[in-house]
């Protein structure tokens, strides 16, 4: 039994953070941004909007895609790191908005590679015969766990979600994942909970990163990622049609294609106007590609994302 994507969409807030805006923040500007990482501007949420409500929004469209209507999902997988509460999860508060049956719901915390482990899980429970549809989301707004006045983090997370719906089929769809993770990394990237019992220490509790040090781990863990996941799939890289990769540095992006040969055409890249959507990232590309119709059914995608934990992940499918 495989896992099939039927349906894929994806949402991003309409407010705007371009890199002129950002400029009159913090000390930096756009040629070192644009420079640096790619990115040019970055969505940011409203005020009312949460990773949930985007997640709901994005769920939707993925459902209109695949014409099925909540009521006929088996499960939901969320992920997410920045959801307005420690619990209920995120994934629960976007069933409730979704369906009033009480399918489970549950959220996967792995960062900017969440929707690959969260795909990885749905997929399991396909293959196993568990469950026959399961809705896929990775949402985030993680503009929110960046300092006002940190200019390394400000300029790389934007806001959004993006969902895939997956059924049990015969022919193609996710043939493999591949996932890792390295606990010893974890002061080079990450966001402390708030002390709760230091009341004035509640402000304190923001994202922290070591740039350079990220840089050259996920370059590393990412190169051999890509090969460990063409070698299981006894393919080369002239096979793929399509490197869907999370939107995290063009810099990262770059350098992954040049290792597996790839020209950068066949590299899928919402970058420049998404920033770093963190969980978000690799669905929204997806989504954009396939609605512009660059992907196409029967195309050989590698997707991959690389994130705090440090985690890193892979899933290679035929569309």
């Amino acid at each position: 039994m495989r896992s099939v994507i039927t349906g894929s969409g994806h949402y991003l807030p309409a407010q705007r953070l371009t890199n002129a805006m950002l400029e009159q923040r913090v000390d930096t500007s756009d040629q070192w941004i644009v420079e640096r990482t790619g990115i040019r501007e970055r969505r940011i949420a409203g005020a009312t909007e949460t990773p949930a409500s985007m997640g709901v929004a994005a769920a939707r469209q993925a459902l209109q895609a695949a014409s099925l209507s909540a009521d006929q999902l088996d499960l939901i997988v969320v992920a997410t790191t920045s959801g307005e509460r420690a619990f209920p999860s995120v994934a629960c508060d976007i069933q409730a908005a979704l369906t009033s049956n009480n399918i489970p719901a549950f959220d996967v915390a792995a960062a900017c590679s969440g929707f690959i482990f969260a795909l990885s899980v749905a997929d399991q429970y396909i293959r196993s015969g568990t469950y026959q549809r399961v809705l896929v989301i990775g949402t985030d707004a993680l503009s929110r766990l960046c300092h006002p006045d940190d200019r390394n983090t400000l300029i790389l997370f934007g806001d959004g979600a993006g969902a895939v719906v997956l059924e049990a089929g015969q022919q193609g769809g996710i043939l493999s994942t591949h996932l890792h993770s390295a606990g010893e990394f974890a002061d080079l990237l990450g966001v402390q909970h708030p002390k709760r019992h230091e009341p004035e220490a509640l402000s304190e509790a923001w994202m922290y990163m070591k740039g350079s040090e990220v840089f050259k781990v996920a370059v590393s863990k990412l190169s051999e990622l890509v090969q460990e996941t063409l070698a299981a799939n006894q393919l080369d890289a002239s096979d793929l049609d399509w490197l869907v990769p999370h939107q995290a540095n063009m810099r990262i992006i770059s350098a992954t294609a040049k290792k597996l040969k790839l020209p950068m055409q066949q590299v899928v890249t919402t970058l420049d106007y998404t920033g770093n959507t963190s969980a978000a990232s690799v669905p929204i590309a997806l989504d954009v590609a396939i609605r512009e119709g660059k992907i196409q059914r029967g195309h050989k995608l590698l997707l991959e994302a690389f994130g705090g934990g440090f985690a890193w992940g892979s899933a290679f499918i035929e569309y």
